[in-house]
């Protein structure tokens, strides 16, 4: 049977955090200094304070990403951000196709599919989100809905990537699906890994997202396939955080 990849929590702050913000990255750097929980811990600030707090996680067991790239590696477009630019401010990771990107901002499966293909290109590990809608899950298309995301949304080459499962239903509403619907949708998504490539795809580490709290994490992590979390609203206070990242200790 093959190892189960090593956890990871990462929290996405979303457009949250001011430069003051840094005393909760401190927060969660010291505790998880003397205390490192049994899964790597990553940290997605707004672009405005990656730098900031690259500098502020150097030498620890805290490792800093970005939420959002762009395709090219440079050019004409005003706002936009490449991902070599986020790997010089010191981001090692990038979150892709999160559901809000996908809906608020139009963004297709070719698009996160071309992100994550720019994020391996700069050398940062690209979190590819993956969820449906409650109309979906209640006419029954869930499994459906996610293969084609995967489909159309994962590269070529597995290596560096990390699969986010997240209902689009449950981010920030409070509810969760059951620990039997989140173990059909990883399982699925695993086997869908291992059939495009055995080797790498047993490895890729699939973290389940979608209100994650310290009161329901243990059980949560605990299921067949889930390698960790995306943590949104309760990655923004270090006790929270780290209160997740305990279920692995």
């Amino acid at each position: 049977m093959a190892q189960e990849p090593r956890p990871l929590v990462a929290g996405n702050w979303k457009m949250n955090g001011l430069a003051a913000s840094v005393a909760e990255l401190q927060a969660v750097v010291a505790r998880a200094s003397s205390q490192p929980p049994g899964a790597d811990l990553l940290i997605c600030p707004p672009a405005t304070l990656i730098a900031r707090f690259a500098e502020a996680a150097k030498g620890s067991i805290v490792a800093i990403g970005a939420q959002d790239c762009h395709t090219e590696p440079s050019g004409a477009f005003t706002g936009d951000l490449s991902a070599e630019m986020l790997k010089d401010a010191g981001a090692t990771a990038v979150i892709v196709g999160h559901s809000e990107r996908r809906s608020l901002h139009g963004e297709t499966d070719d698009t996160v599919r071309a992100k994550a293909e720019a994020a391996n290109r700069a050398g940062l590990t690209a979190i590819v989100c993956v969820g449906e809608t409650r109309e979906e899950r209640e006419a029954g298309a869930t499994i459906a809905r996610i293969q084609r995301q995967l489909g159309g949304s994962l590269p070529e080459k597995l290596d560096g990537i990390v699969v986010a499962y997240e209902p689009v239903w449950a981010i920030g509403s409070g509810l969760t699906p059951t620990a039997s619907d989140i173990r059909e949708v990883h399982g699925m998504i695993r086997k869908y890994l291992t059939t495009q490539d055995e080797s790498a795809g047993s490895k890729v580490r699939i973290l389940y997202g979608g209100s994650v709290k310290p009161q329901n994490a243990k059980e949560l992590m605990a299921v067949a396939n889930v390698n960790g979390a995306l943590v949104g609203g309760a990655s923004l206070k270090a006790t929270d955080f780290l209160g997740i990242a305990a279920a692995y200790s």
